[in-house]
């Protein structure tokens, strides 16, 4: 019989990680609105020579140059923001129950191993640079470990739930 101030412990460990998934999420959805305000603090820490800052500074004479002539465009980044947040709210229920919504972090490791391939084909049809889009790829690399120490503690509490009902 598993202990409960084990199984406490675990279900904690756990909503401390989505805590910090969602508060993640959440952060990166912030920083879609802003994009041209963004790039021009960003900028400056990067040298003019270096592949980073041609890139941003590309990137940037782009921004400014749709904002212009097509500030409409930029709504996609106010729903992509939106998406974020919404995705967010998702995991308040493994958040709340873990076991029930165990399927939602297995929704948000597919989530994140999809980024990979998604990351480097769209990318390469936009001539993002491989570089760019590696760290692209890192997002999703970064949330899954998270997600998978929260998959793995749920298995336990599980495996704790039967072997309780069992005895």
């Amino acid at each position: 019989m598993q202990s409960t101030f084990k199984i406490e412990k675990n279900k904690q460990l756990i909503k401390n990680w989505l805590l910090f998934f969602m508060l993640a999420l959440v952060a990166s959805g912030i920083t879609a609105v802003p994009v041209e305000q963004g790039l021009s603090f960003m900028i400056p820490f990067f040298s003019s020579d270096s592949f980073i800052g041609m890139w941003l500074e590309r990137v940037y004479a782009g921004v400014l140059a749709t904002g212009k002539q097509y500030p409409f465009l930029f709504y996609g980044y106010d729903w992509l923001a939106f998406a974020h947040f919404v995705l967010a709210l998702v995991f308040i229920g493994p958040y709340k129950d873990p076991v029930r919504n165990k399927w939602v972090i297995e929704f948000g490791m597919y989530a994140c191993l999809l980024i990979i391939p998604f990351a480097l084909i769209a990318g390469y049809f936009r001539d993002i640079p491989f570089w760019w889009r590696l760290i692209d790829c890192s997002f999703g690399i970064i949330g899954l470990f998270p997600l998978a120490i929260c998959y793995k503690k749920i298995l336990w509490l599980e495996e704790a739930e039967t072997v309780n009902e069992e005895s």
